[in-house]
């Protein structure tokens, strides 16, 4: 086996977030539906934006804001994403670097510029994203670094690639790569109507290439067409080895096997945005899991870093989680 000098490695669209508050009358006169993550075409793009008033940019991303997690609690990480070679594109891969993250996939030098989501936050802190993808679309095959996933403990995919084609065959790729080094693989499900869309082939995926599988509770029960959470628990204990599904306020499960392991959520003192809680809960796991501490503190490690980044606008962490997480007995 390679020896491995990388934590995790996420691979997902690399994006620039731009956020903004709004009241639940502009999601309803879009025709949004609130909660949920929408492809947009630049047209569409333009229109949110010129509606939105003002908005905060930062560099996003869902597995981009997961490396980001590892990296600041003290983690290996790296990352793969297309960007264009444009000023956001030049923002996006400087702040990944920034944050300890390595990032190293070649930039387009043409078509589409660099993908960004228009995060729109209501006052319950529920966020309505729109994504124009942008050169997110040019991550291809191409783009899958072998001596990387080859280094690389746990290597962990977003189920938005899933909706191209090109990105899904460079996930599966890397899929393969990553186990035949003997290394570990990890997805989240990212959206519930995400799954819808790919159901089948996300069930085929991990059965078959999945070590750890990340839902939040109306994703895991949209894959098994079910609403009975114990159901849908049961069936992914059969189908993956460890199945990590989140319930907001009502804390985590973890299944491995016959071993179920129920996890209080991290107290908040108040809901700001929700946006990147699951990315985060997913950095805090994978860095307990590849640090080898058990399951339990793996998903107490991935509260803490969720908690904290539903307290500010944004999807990365403000403070360093490590030394929040030492500052509360964690490490």
């Amino acid at each position: 086996m390679t020896a491995s000098n990388i934590d995790v490695l996420c691979i997902g669209n690399a994006i620039v977030d731009v956020l903004a508050r709004v009241e639940d009358g502009f999601v309803a006169r879009h025709g949004l539906v609130k909660g949920s993550m929408n492809l947009i075409d630049e047209e569409r793009a333009e229109l949110l934006y010129g509606d939105m008033g003002q908005a905060i940019e930062v560099s996003g991303g869902s597995a981009g804001n997961t490396a980001a997690g590892v990296a600041s609690f003290g983690g290996k990480a790296a990352y793969f994403g297309k960007v264009k070679q444009d000023q956001l594109g030049a923002i996006f891969r400087h702040d990944m670097r920034a944050q300890g993250v390595r990032f190293d996939t070649p930039a387009a030098t043409d078509g589409p510029a660099t993908a960004r989501s228009f995060i729109l936050v209501t006052p319950d802190g529920e966020r309505t994203m729109n994504t124009y993808l942008g050169a997110c679309v040019n991550f291809t095959t191409a783009d899958v670094d072998k001596a990387t996933v080859e280094a690389a403990q746990v290597t962990y995919m977003e189920g938005y690639l899933w909706d191209r084609p090109e990105a899904k065959e460079a996930f599966k790729l890397a899929a393969k790569i990553a186990r035949a080094a003997g290394r570990k693989t990890s997805i989240t499900l990212s959206d519930s109507f995400c799954v819808e869309r790919h159901r089948d082939s996300f069930l085929d995926l991990i059965r078959n290439d999945i070590d750890i599988v990340f839902a939040n509770e109306s994703e895991i029960k949209s894959l098994y067409m079910t609403q009975n959470f114990d159901g849908a628990m049961q069936a992914i204990a059969k189908d993956c080895p460890i199945a990590v599904l989140t319930r907001s306020a009502a804390g985590c499960v973890v299944v491995k096997g016959q071993e179920i392991h129920a996890a209080p959520a991290y107290p908040v003192n108040k809901v700001v945005d929700v946006t990147g809680a699951g990315d985060l809960f997913a950095a805090g796991f994978l860095f307990g899991f590849t640090s080898g501490r058990a399951l339990p503190e793996c998903a107490q490690l991935g509260a803490l870093a969720a908690a904290e980044v539903i307290s500010h606008i944004g999807a990365r962490p403000e403070i360093n989680l490590r030394a929040h997480a030492r500052a509360v007995g964690f490490l």
